[in-house]
């Protein structure tokens, strides 16, 4: 019999919420960028090319957690909050064209903001591949290797992602990343 009140192994609630992110897609129209790699403001405002016709994806984690229920943009935020310091950094973004700004939500790990994956410590059958906080892009071709190589071979042969696994969640353990944005 499994005493699931008892268990911290089975009591642990899992970090993860929804959260509210903006993009703000641009046009710049004034001057060549060039090849812009991804900019990253100290604030965490940041831009980056998308394709090779002049656009680019730009946004910033907002200061409080908007409300996760609506998905409408608040176009204020980009004009007080990302476009100064995007015009800031890189002077030709002083003229830009937005185009079809959208929000969509964040799986965030409220825990450490980093992706729980692996198998549950008990439930052997369970497998974690969540909580990436914005991060999922960049890293689900990896994961994905992973967490395939885990459920079909028992184990990960490609790479060892066993210090993000669920035990830290349990152990109070958080691994922190210093340039999250």
């Amino acid at each position: 019999r499994i005493d699931w009140e008892q268990d911290p192994r089975l009591s642990t609630s899992l970090p993860v919420q929804p959260r509210k992110r903006m993009v703000f897609p641009f046009e710049q129209i004034n001057g060549p960028v060039g090849d812009l790699p991804l900019l990253v403001d100290p604030l965490g405002v940041y831009a980056r090319r998308e394709g090779s016709k002049g656009l680019f994806l730009s946004g910033c984690g907002p200061s409080e957690d908007p409300d996760t229920d609506s998905f409408e943009v608040d176009h204020e935020f980009f004009t007080e909050n990302i476009w100064p310091h995007l015009a800031h950094r890189v002077p030709v973004f002083e003229s830009l064209r937005l185009q079809k700004p959208w929000a969509g939500l964040y799986d965030m790990n409220t825990f450490d903001c980093n992706g729980i994956i692996g198998l549950h410590p008990v439930i052997c059958n369970l497998v974690f591949a969540n909580g990436f906080s914005g991060h999922g892009i960049q890293q689900g071709p990896a994961v994905g290797q992973a967490v395939s190589e885990l459920i079909l071979d028992g184990e990960t042969r490609s790479i060892n992602l066993s210090r993000f696994g669920f035990e830290r969640i349990i152990e109070g353990s958080p691994i922190f990343e210093k340039n999250v944005v």
